[in-house]
């Protein structure tokens, strides 16, 4: 029991709880236990009696059926990500199976245009967070999740190309469901190293308002350092909190401001394709696989696995004859030069890499460059009559506007055999091309692609960038949603940058706080010359850390007014009270005293009778002026006497405009007044007006 004054134990049920007093109730408050994990549903009902009639109902507002949730939706959770000790990489293939279809959720089930828009996602670092429940959807999560489109996502991904190994892709399904063997699932294949060991993804349920079903930041390295064998997921769906809309078509209603993420459940709108009014589990509408198939490099894993697919892993990387001294530390070698001789005269390219330390001084390091024979493009060393070709021209535009058709590029020769012969190479190659692939009123027409444009950088990692134009808006009037440029990693020779030379992490510091939720820290240090070069690696890490509750101490209301004296005459007491507004918790101060009580004395009590009397006969004629002159008062109140107007009560508002209000009750109803004209009053006024 939480408030005796509203609840108690049922007398002749004791598990039961109802109110304390037969007067009228809005609410009864009780604690309850959940029993232990996996026993079920717990049932809470309620009943109302009214003129000795029982009324009980089985559904609706007056029984609740509370599920344990599945874990993986229960929302945002503090559990860290552990780092990964696993070595080597691993090789998965996601596999989507779509579980959606008017057999399993037939409410309202949209026939046509059902579908799961195309997969996007990625192998990535726990620095890097695609989606997850309790965050706010990007602005790529929130395109896939409204229209299914994933290229803006796949451009967020690529953005982070530090902390992200792989983009995972796999196409869209229409209609939602297929049996097995009219179309394999949709399947996407990536790889996980040590620092990127989380994969995500997400695809949208078409049509919805928001709504998507997929996995966040799913760990693949185990405790043991070894890679998950098999992950097998069943999905449901979750809303993005960028749309309002509750039903499968309904019209676009923006989310403002906009929500967080969170899964859907059968309790959110009577009108939801998934509503439960008894708060059941929504029924999965997705399954999905991870399959480990391959591994590569060293593995270090404590534990062995229980299939060891090291069998079939990947064919071993060929490995150059590589006589380098391990004291020597080189940056990995430069793609290939261009061929020094752009004709069929024999020429050289070059390749390099960068000394990074020279362990040991005594030991010479081999050179830096390494030299290859090579001719120009269309040269062979076995065949002297080979012609020499040009590049590749651009292509031509395509044939035509909307649709598919064709496309062309030349070469030309840039040089005959020197036999006299005829050069048979083809100087022309046509393909296929699909420019707006709709080609309804509703779809915009849009000029081909452009070239890339030049790598953002010189050297590493870059962006590269390419554009289209709009011919045509749609002829409905409606906008044109279609993208007008597109991004993607570019990578150059490698930076000939010195590396970090950092020093171990410390240990983490005691947790900021003594009690409850606070942070810890841990530091590493530079250990390499400034000048050497830049290094932008993390020297400080910060955590959350948990430790026992923060007590609490017993909290109380202020004393109330001493009551009057218990007496007329002689010695008697006077009290007062407060309350309890808070109960100690967890090792807080405990509740001092809630009574007081001292002594008052009135006026001695007389022993002469008559006197007595004398002074009854003066205070009864004292409290009937006193009477007539409330009546008298109190005219605006007719037949009525009233207790004087209560204090404001607290203002229901810190800021934004809240109300207060006061009372005036009545003391006493004469026998002359009407019982309508003679009731309590209350006043209303405005408070806290100012703006938050």
């Amino acid at each position: 029991i939480i408030d005796e004054e509203e609840t108690q134990f049922m007398s002749n049920c004791p598990v039961a709880v109802t109110e304390s007093t037969p007067r009228r109730r809005t609410r009864i408050q009780v604690f309850w236990i959940a029993p232990p994990a996996g026993t079920g549903c717990v049932i809470l009902k309620a009943s109302i009696v009214q003129k000795r009639i029982i009324y009980f109902q089985d559904e609706g507002s007056l029984t609740k059926k509370l599920c344990e949730q599945d874990s993986t939706f229960d929302g945002v959770t503090d559990k860290p990500i552990l780092d990964c000790c696993a070595c080597g990489t691993a090789k998965y293939r996601l596999t989507f199976y779509g579980n959606w279809s008017e057999k399993t959720h037939p409410k309202d089930y949209p026939r046509r245009a059902n579908h799961w828009s195309a997969i996007i996602g990625g192998s990535h670092s726990k620095n890097y967070v695609l989606w997850e429940y309790g965050g706010y959807a990007s602005e790529g999560v929130k395109q896939v999740a409204e229209l299914g489109s994933p290229v803006k996502m796949e451009e967020e991904i690529r953005q982070q190309s530090d902390e992200v190994l792989t983009v995972i892709k796999a196409k869209a399904q229409w209609p939602a469901w297929q049996p097995l063997n009219v179309r394999a699932a949709p399947s996407a294949e990536f790889s996980v190293d040590r620092t990127r060991h989380l994969m995500s993804f997400l695809t949208m349920m078409g049509p919805s308002p928001d709504w998507n079903v997929g996995l966040s930041a799913e760990d693949l390295c185990t405790k043991e350092c070894g890679w998950v064998q098999k992950v097998v997921q069943d999905l449901i769906p979750w809303d993005a909190g960028t749309d309002s809309g509750v039903t499968y078509e309904s019209p676009n209603k923006p989310t403002i401001p906009q929500e967080k993420i969170r899964p859907l459940t059968s309790l959110d709108h009577p009108q939801s394709p998934f509503y439960d009014p008894e708060g059941g589990s929504i029924t999965q509408v997705a399954r999905v696989v991870i399959e480990r198939i391959a591994r590569k490099g060293e593995q270090c894993n404590i534990v062995p696995d229980n299939v060891d697919d090291i069998v079939a892993d990947l064919a071993p990387e060929e490995k150059d004859e590589d006589d380098t001294p391990e004291t020597c530390i080189y940056s990995n070698w430069s793609p290939w030069s261009a061929c020094s001789s752009s004709t069929c005269d024999k020429g050289k390219r070059m390749r390099q890499r960068m000394l990074k330390a020279q362990l040991d001084l005594s030991v010479p390091c081999p050179d830096t460059q390494d030299f290859q024979p090579c001719m120009g493009p269309g040269c062979s060393d076995e065949d002297g009559s080979t012609c020499t070709m040009s590049e590749w021209i651009t292509w031509s535009p395509c044939s035509i506007s909307c649709g598919t058709g064709m496309r062309s590029r030349e070469r030309y020769v840039k040089q005959f055999p020197e036999d006299g012969s005829v050069c048979t190479l083809p100087t022309e190659e046509t393909e296929k091309c699909t420019v707006n692939e709709e080609c309804s009123p509703s779809s915009c027409l849009m000029t081909e692609w452009g070239e890339w444009d030049e790598c953002s950088a010189t050297c590493g990692m870059g962006m590269k960038k390419r554009h289209r134009m709009i011919k045509m808006s749609p002829a409905d009037g409606s906008m044109c949603k279609a993208e007008t440029s597109q991004a993607e990693k570019c990578m150059m020779p490698e930076c000939h940058t010195i590396p970090c030379l950092l020093s171990p992490w410390s240990e983490w510091s005691d947790c900021s706080v003594t009690c409850g939720k606070g942070m810890r820290t841990r530091q590493r240090m530079l250990k390499s010359l400034a000048e050497l070069g830049d290094c932008n690696e993390d020297l400080e890490q910060v955590e959350k850390c948990m430790l026992p509750e923060c007590p609490i101490d017993c909290e109380l209301t202020e004393w109330s007014q001493w009551s009057e004296c218990n007496k007329s005459c002689g010695k008697g007491h006077v009290i007062r009270t407060r309350m309890i507004q808070m109960e100690p918790q967890f090792g807080g101060a405990p509740c001092p005293e809630t009574v007081q009580r001292k002594k008052c004395r009135i006026r001695k009590c007389l022993r002469n009778p008559s006197i007595q009397k004398l002074r009854w006969r003066e205070a009864r004629e004292s409290r009937r002026s006193e009477q007539l002159k409330e009546e008298s008062e109190g005219e605006q109140f007719p037949g009525c006497r009233m207790r004087p107007w209560t204090a404001w009560s607290e203002c229901t508002k810190l800021c934004g405009g809240g109300i207060q209000e006061r009372y005036m009750t009545v003391k006493k109803r004469f026998k002359s007044s009407q019982f309508t004209s003679c009731k309590d009053k209350k006043e209303i006024r405005a408070c806290n007006v100012h703006p938050c």
